[in-house]
C-alpha cells in the first residue's frame, strides 16, 4: 500500500504541476491578448480619388475612418488624387468646406498627394493647390502602387 500511496502522490503532484503550468500559460496568453487589444494596431490605408463627383464622398469617408478608429493616432491615411478630381483642390476655386477638411487632414497627418501628370495637364503647380499637398512626381497611379507595396490597404470609394 505504501507504493500505491507514493505512486498516487507522485501522480497528484505531477497533475498539480501541469495544472499550474497550464494556468500560467493561459494567464500569459490572456495578458498578451489584452495587451494586443489595447496596443494600437495601426492600419495603413490609401484612398484613391479621380472622380470629381466623388470628392465630398471620399473626404467624408476619410473623416469617418479617422473618427471610427478613435482618431488619427490609430491609422495612417494617404489620399492620392489625379484626374478631374484634382480641380476641387485648386486653391483659387476650392469650396470652403473642402479647404477646411484638407487643412484638418493635413494637421492630422494625412498624406495628400497630387498626381504630377495631372498637375502638368491642368497647368498647376504645388503652390496653386490647397496647403498640405505633396506632389506625386511619378504620377498618382505610381504613388498608389508604391504605397500598396509598403503595406497600405487600397480603398477606392
Amino acid at each position: 500500500m505504501n507504493r500505491r500511496n507514493i505512486l498516487w502522490s507522485a501522480a497528484s503532484a505531477l497533475g498539480a504541476a501541469l495544472g499550474v503550468s497550464s494556468a500560467r500559460a493561459a494567464n500569459t496568453a490572456a495578458n498578451t491578448t489584452a495587451t494586443e487589444a489595447t496596443a494600437p494596431n495601426k492600419l495603413k490605408v490609401v484612398y484613391h480619388l479621380s472622380d470629381a463627383e466623388k470628392v465630398n464622398f471620399v473626404l467624408g469617408n476619410i473623416q469617418n475612418h479617422i473618427d471610427g478608429v478613435g482618431g488619427p493616432a490609430h491609422v495612417t491615411i494617404a489620399l492620392v488624387i489625379h484626374g478631374p478630381a484634382l480641380r476641387a483642390f485648386h486653391a483659387v476655386q476650392a469650396n470652403p468646406e473642402i479647404s477646411k477638411r484638407v487643412s484638418e487632414f493635413s494637421r492630422d497627418g494625412v498624406e495628400l498627394a497630387a498626381c504630377g501628370n495631372t498637375m502638368k495637364a491642368q497647368n498647376v503647380a504645388l503652390p496653386d493647390l490647397l496647403p498640405g499637398f505633396v506632389s506625386a512626381e511619378k504620377g498618382g497611379v505610381v504613388r498608389l502602387a508604391e504605397l500598396q507595396a509598403q503595406g497600405y490597404l487600397y480603398l477606392r470609394p
